[in-house]
């Protein structure tokens, strides 16, 4: 049983989850009290400096404990996921990072950063104007960072942090899978950011911690993707019990006595297992390599980037395949399966995700550069 601060455990907050998970997917976001109980958890500051608070954990646990949240709930998982997120925050100014963490380590960041937006030069920052979409948590967030154009030598693009007060959310969130993560739009008028508030992504950090080692990016895509193997996980579990007890609305036998019914489950449960493996060898790896005192390679980071990519893809696979096994009973809207065959569809189709990881790994993995940018 995990255990954080406070006392609260994560079987607890489980329990609360499991009678609250239609709660937020109706509202479309998880409430904010119960993204505290996320915070006593510790899930929120397992990326903050240890100098301000940070209690350090490896990747692979952190990834575990969102995997664990995600088979109850995948927009949950998603929304607990960003606990990731502050290592983005490496290139902060260290003034900046002292105000952020003043009242305790425990700060949710949501992000919202593409398409860049316009931001315009003031005597103190930049004044920024745009909407930004997908903004996931933003209605329980301390801090949200939004995208703008870059202005250093290599053109990469800049962060600004921005309290959620200053900022206008439009809760435009209506999809099929995922539904409670409240990923919605973001809109800033004419708001003024000082440029200490401003950090380039991708930039160098500012404090020679262990996780600020670890590929910023292969971290988030790895916190997106751990959600669907959640997901993959809970249509498994559901799978093995109802086929093992339920007879057929025709009077045919049980899903159990059937033998593609059988084959099917075990090689979706053999699937899940062996990607979950490779994922979690190669989160373990890096860690060891950073904590040692080195950097992560480039061929340890296309693995990073790969196994989260194939991850994602193949708990997609494995969700559709206990549907399209389950029979005319998985059409219906209040059937659960229908619910994690939307989840499941989303995690591969993010930008971190996508199927041109194969490519840009594969390049590497053979001495390339890789074939897009950001991969690292």
């Amino acid at each position: 049983m995990v255990q954080a601060r406070g006392g609260v455990e994560l079987d607890e907050v489980l329990a609360e989850l499991v009678a609250r998970r239609w709660e937020f997917r109706e509202q479309r976001y998880v409430s904010k009290d119960f993204v505290a109980q996320l915070k006593r958890l510790g899930l929120y500051r397992v990326a903050t400096p240890e100098r301000f608070g940070g209690e350090r954990m490896s990747p692979a646990e952190f990834l575990r404990r969102i995997e664990r949240i995600s088979v109850v709930d995948g927009s949950t998982g998603w929304v607990a996921s960003f606990g990731s997120l502050p290592i983005y925050l490496g290139s902060l100014p260290l003034e900046a990072q002292e105000v952020l963490y003043a009242d305790g380590p425990d700060v949710v960041l949501a992000g919202a950063l593409h398409p860049a937006q316009r931001a315009t030069p003031t005597e103190r920052g930049f004044l920024v104007n745009g909407r930004w979409k997908f903004a996931s948590g933003c209605m329980a967030a301390d801090i949200i960072c939004v995208g703008i154009p870059g202005d250093d030598a290599l053109g990469r693009p800049r962060g600004a942090l921005i309290r959620p007060e200053r900022l206008q959310i439009v809760q435009d969130w209506d999809v099929v899978g995922m539904q409670g993560t409240g990923s919605f739009d973001v809109v800033a008028k004419d708001v003024e950011v000082d440029r200490e508030w401003t950090f380039v992504r991708g930039g160098e950090p500012v404090i020679d911690e262990p996780l600020f080692r670890y590929p910023a990016i292969a971290y988030a895509a790895q916190s997106l993707s751990v959600v669907s193997a959640g997901v993959a996980r809970a249509a498994l579990d559901f799978a093995e019990e109802v086929g093992s007890g339920r007879a057929s609305t025709t009077g045919a036998p049980k899903l159990a006595d059937r033998g593609y019914y059988r084959a099917g489950i075990a090689e979706a449960e053999a699937r899940l297992r062996s990607a979950r493996a490779y994922f979690y060898e190669a989160a373990d790896e890096a860690w060891e390599a950073v904590v040692a005192g080195g950097q992560v390679g480039e061929e340890q980071n296309a693995h990073l980037r790969l196994s989260a990519a194939y991850l994602a893809r193949t708990c997609s696979e494995v969700v559709h395949q206990v549907v399209s096994l389950s029979g005319v009973v998985a059409i219906y809207r209040d059937h659960p399966l229908p619910a994690l065959l939307g989840d499941a569809l989303v995690p591969q189709e993010h930008a971190f995700l996508s199927p041109a990881m194969y490519d840009a790994a594969g390049a590497v993995l053979m001495g390339q550069p890789a074939t897009i940018p950001a991969f690292r």
